[in-house]
């Protein structure tokens, strides 16, 4: 006789049927989480860890990070210090250094503790977590940085991915504290969520995931913002963030999703710590809980090669017809194939722009800026100019100029205005053809 669940049963049996891709999707994949010292002194710690103890049984490789900052504070008031600090990083004196050390010795073993539960009737019930540390971090001081000596607060120099890699291929789980050493055999206090971004560059990992105080990234509205492209992730880092202790702390993490999506880790979420769940949320449910933030539109954009010069021919040929650009020469193109950045879709260019930079007079130019008309919808060539801006700012420019004869209101909407021809580099004022009369619109980079 067949019975009917419950609703709660046929609840439980939906949720697991549409869980079922993700499920699929995770296992084999390396995933480096992070979560602060404030996290272990909640009384939820123990539904993260039986979480992430699901997640390792699911087949996925993951590698722990864990901060103590207030567990480094406490012992530092027990042993009658103050804590120092200087644009919100610690400084670790020699003599604070061994209260570093108890700090976090003690909070990676009462983690170590928690992983090897194995109670019955417990979410742990026949886990069997082999947890595995070491000094996976090779460290290098921070240094003196406008007149404060952080002493021994520390860089992450290297992370030995191989080893970690080595761990990870027998199941294990990494753990990874905030200490770093160095070549010299000193130790170093260091930022957690930098030791999380740097493993997963180094692991090439699939996720990293942020486990922090508040939820994710809002709008102006309160709104939460589920996914975020890296352009609109550093978009709203440079126009909501460091206002308020909490969108201090949004932006802190979204610099380093920002590093980290560069460096080649294809997703970042940010998520919340006060959401019981937040974890599986995240990772098995369509919408998640918290903030995706994404480098996928990132996938085919890449520095231009020799072997891409046809592609750019083709893609800039029907604005040269136009007028809308000034006619390249191959030979032309070649030479200044360097400067190029395009965007790959399946084989084909789809956009490209050109950066000339002017070292002397910190300008810089951007040029045959193109999108194929089949993605001009698509918001690629806010991504492609938004990616020059951040060269030219990598290359310590403080202006960027373009001229243009058709798309002058394109521009301007993005923040240029229109300026003479006086205000372009002595070596392209030299150049300008007065004849096709192009307007020059400058911007200032923040």
């Amino acid at each position: 006789m067949n019975k009917t669940p419950t609703d709660s049963g046929r609840l439980q049996v939906d949720w697991f049927r549409q869980s079922a891709p993700y499920i699929r999707a995770h296992r084999g994949s390396t995933c480096v989480i992070l979560f602060g010292g404030e996290a272990l002194e909640d009384a939820g710690f123990a539904h993260l860890i039986h979480d992430i103890a699901l997640l390792s049984s699911l087949g996925m490789r993951l590698v722990l990070v864990h901060g103590a900052r207030p567990q480094i504070e406490t012992q530092l008031q027990t042993l009658g210090k103050q804590s120092n600090f200087a644009a919100d990083l610690r400084i670790t004196s020699v003599d604070d250094i061994s209260a570093v050390e108890q700090a976090v010795g003690q909070v990676r073993m009462r983690i170590e503790a928690q992983l090897s539960m194995g109670l019955p009737n417990t979410p742990m019930s026949g886990a069997a977590i082999r947890v595995v540390s070491g000094n996976f971090v090779t460290a290098q001081p921070y240094g003196v940085r406008d007149g404060v000596d952080y002493g021994q607060t520390g860089n992450v120099r290297k992370i030995d991915a191989g080893a970690i890699s080595e761990q990870l291929a027998h199941t294990n789980v990494v753990l990874i504290s905030p200490i770093g050493y160095s070549t010299t055999g000193e130790i170093f206090n260091l930022r957690a969520e930098d030791v999380a971004t740097e493993a997963a560059i180094a692991l090439k990992a699939d996720k990293l995931i942020f486990v922090m105080e508040n939820n994710g990234v809002y709008n102006a509205d309160g709104e939460l913002l589920q996914q975020l492209k890296l352009p609109e992730a550093e978009h709203w880092r440079e126009h909501h963030g460091g206002k308020t202790p909490d969108t201090l702390d949004t932006q802190s993490h979204l610099n380093n999703a920002a590093h980290a999506c560069r460096g080649g880790v294809r997703r970042v979420h940010l998520i919340s710590r006060n959401i019981d769940g937040a974890l599986l949320l995240e990772l098995f449910t369509r919408d998640g809980t918290g903030t995706l933030i994404t480098a996928d539109n990132y996938e085919g954009l890449r520095t231009a090669t020799i072997d891409d010069i046809g592609g750019i021919m083709e893609l800039i040929a029907p604005l040269e017809e136009k007028g809308a650009l000034v006619k390249r020469a191959r030979e032309q193109l070649e030479l200044d194939i360097h400067n190029f950045t395009v965007i790959e879709r399946d084989g084909m260019i789809i956009a490209c722009a050109a950066l000339f930079p002017f070292a002397e007079e910190k300008i810089a130019e951007l040029a045959c800026l193109a999108v194929h008309k089949d993605y001009q919808q698509n918001g690629r060539g806010n991504e492609l100019m938004q990616h020059i801006e951040w060269q030219a700012r990598k290359q310590h420019m403080e202006t960027m100029v373009t001229l243009t004869t058709q798309t002058m209101h394109w521009f301007i909407e993005r923040g240029f205005i229109e300026v003479s021809v006086e205000s372009l580099p002595v070596q392209k004022k030299n150049l300008y053809n007065y004849q096709r009369k192009s307007k020059v619109l400058s911007k200032t980079l923040a």
